[in-house]
């Protein structure tokens, strides 16, 4: 099979080079360890993220560089030192130590894009406690389970938050002593809450970070992801070494860069790569305080001169509804790289960016217990549009068969896969930003690894120069006639057809098959979805991929469920369509 390789690099008259520079070699010669070696480290010992993203600058004499700048629905700035930063979230870390709040113990946000959220973070982090973030669209029940699972002894969030989503369960949350709102003062302030003004206020502005273990744990996340129940992924200190890699390689960040990371801040993407990677690099990070809006988001791109944007496969689909017209009337002669995450990037999306922008849309794999970015298409290399890309260095890939015993016992690598063999995606469990367990379910976390390796839970194939392409979920891949279809393959094949803009795939079980593939469409503007369009589908995704492929059934939504991170729930549209429980859905977009 020939695939269409594009030269990534498309580096404008002026641009600087990439930072990973020859793939290959910086595999051969990179060292986890160097890399640790090659950040600052605590005066006191350790390594502490919130030292390396913020303290180290000001040591530096570099405090006076922008760290931040919060865009208002108004179009004002709001610019943000790295020294600012620094002594604010210090001020913070002395409000937790007030509150009797000490390393281990989990700080809750519930907001949107506010400064107040990421003083949160990096004061959190200072004080060696616990952070832990949460979309401010859930509803209280996934509030509250959080917290209760979670352990929450501290919560920020503003008062039409608490009012709305909090106090109606507060009464369930014995172990939760502190609410905190950013936005009230006084006599403002509901029973039961304090100010995050005031508490700032009234607190001591030096902070010596105390030794920190690189092990201790710094973040933990919630998430559910595609395949139900949530879990509680726990990070490391030591996570804060792949962000400053995969920041540098794969993002192409450097010194005074301009970045935007579209993610939610209630995402592990909108921490890792929205704040703690670009900070840690040097960059200045653009929060959008606003959701997505085309024109907006075009604005943003020129206004701030971004050179490095980071968003989802979702969003730029939906840009690409709005159609050139829009894009082509701003002028990005500042943007040099923009990378996609959250769910596979199709072939048109690839070089719709390239037509656009300049430069193709570099798709990027990783996961919430990967910590970081651990499979990319990387700036200044080729890339395979569609590919998931070739492994970060350091990181070391294969495709596996696996072997996973009923009784929920530890799984065990049966077979390596060669090229062209479609298995699960296993990596080397030895880089320094893998989870350090599930919260309470080590059993669990166990039963992730085989060997020595991480098992992703993914389906996917390397091609035999080494990239990587995406196949499905574990339990998502379609089981046909002995055949195994990847979903992704099938929805990729039914966005090349001008009328579609959006397709989920399952498969619906068969007698014969054992599973037959249907599809769930959104269309593109002025296309009608009616049968004469739904066989023109099929017959168009079976000269593509061949009839075993091509789905036999296709629907047509006006949306299709997807997380807050962009992905398609597959394991919902299953479940609405065999009328089975749909298990957690707090992550869907369309909560409010």
């Amino acid at each position: 099979m020939s695939f269409e390789i594009l030269r990534s690099s498309c580096v404008r008259l002026g641009e600087p080079p990439s930072q990973l520079g020859n793939y290959q070699k910086a595999c051969e010669t990179f060292r986890w360890e160097q890399a640790e070696q090659d950040l600052d480290g605590l005066p006191a010992g350790g390594l502490n993220i919130a030292h390396e993203a913020l303290d180290r600058f000001v040591a530096q004499g570099l405090g006076e560089q922008l760290a931040m700048r919060f865009v208002a629905r108004d179009w004002t700035r709001q610019d943000v030192s790295f020294a600012e930063l620094a002594e604010i979230s210090s001020r913070f870390a002395n409000v937790l130590r007030g509150l009797g709040v000490g390393a281990g113990d989990r700080v809750f946000s519930l907001a949107g894009r506010i400064p107040e959220l990421y003083v949160t973070l990096f004061g959190t982090l200072k004080a060696g406690a616990v952070y832990c973030p949460l979309f401010s669209a859930f509803d209280p029940e996934p509030v509250q389970s959080r917290l209760e699972i979670g352990g929450g002894r501290v919560l920020v969030t503003t008062r039409s938050l608490y009012q709305r989503k909090v106090l109606p369960i507060r009464h369930s949350l014995p172990r939760l002593k502190h609410v905190i709102l950013t936005d009230a003062s006084g006599s403002e302030l509901p029973s039961g809450t304090q100010s995050f003004r005031d508490l700032l206020q009234a607190a001591d502005s030096t902070w010596q970070i105390p030794p920190t273990d690189p092990e201790s744990i710094a973040l933990l996340h919630f998430t559910s992801g595609t395949t139900g129940k949530p879990k509680g992924v726990m990070h490391a200190h030591r996570t804060v070494v792949g962000h400053s890699v995969t920041g540098r390689y794969a993002l192409d960040l450097r010194p005074g860069d301009i970045y935007w990371c579209t993610a939610d801040p209630g995402s592990v993407k909108g921490i890792s790569y929205g704040a703690i990677a670009p900070l840690v690099n040097g960059a200045s990070a653009v929060i959008d305080r606003e959701e997505f809006d085309a024109e907006r988001w075009y604005r943003i791109l020129q206004e701030e001169g971004v050179n490095v944007w980071y968003t989802t496969p979702a969003a730029i689909r939906r840009l690409m509804r709005q159609g050139n017209a829009l894009a082509t009337s701003y002028c990005f002669s500042g943007l040099r790289h923009i990378a996609s995450v959250g769910e596979p990037l199709n072939r048109e999306a690839v070089l719709w960016g390239r037509d656009i922008f300049g430069v193709p849309i570099h798709d990027t794999w990783w996961q919430t217990e990967t910590g970081a970015i651990t499979i990319a298409n990387f700036r200044g290399t080729r890339i395979r549009p569609g590919s998931m890309g070739r492994p970060a260095p350091g990181i070391e890939a294969a495709i596996v068969r696996v072997s996973r015993p009923d009784d929920d016992g530890k799984p065990t690598i049966e077979e390596f896969l060669p090229p062209g063999r479609e298995g699960e995606l296993a990596l080397k469990a030895n880089w320094p930003s893998i989870f350090c367990g599930y919260l309470d379910d080590e059993p669990r976390y166990r039963r992730s690894f085989a060997g020595g390796w991480y098992l992703t839970g993914d389906m996917a194939r390397r091609d035999a120069d080494g990239w990587f392409w995406f196949v499905g979920r574990t339990d998502e891949v379609i089981k046909s006639a002995g055949r195994l279809i990847s979903p992704f393959e099938v929805e990729n094949a039914l966005m090349e057809h001008p009328s579609v803009a959006e397709a989920g795939v399952i498969g619906l079980p068969d007698p014969v098959a054992g599973e037959i593939v249907k599809a769930f469409v959104t269309l593109e503007k002025g296309a009608t979805g009616d049968d004469k369009l739904a066989l023109q589908l099929i017959s168009f995704t079976r000269r593509r991929l061949g009839a075993a492929l091509a789905p036999r059934v296709i629907e047509f939504h006006d949306e299709l469920p997807r997380t807050r991170s962009g992905k398609i729930m597959r394991r919902l549209l299953k479940a609405r369509e065999l009328g089975l429980a749909e298990s957690d859905t707090s992550a869907l977009e369309s909560r409010r």
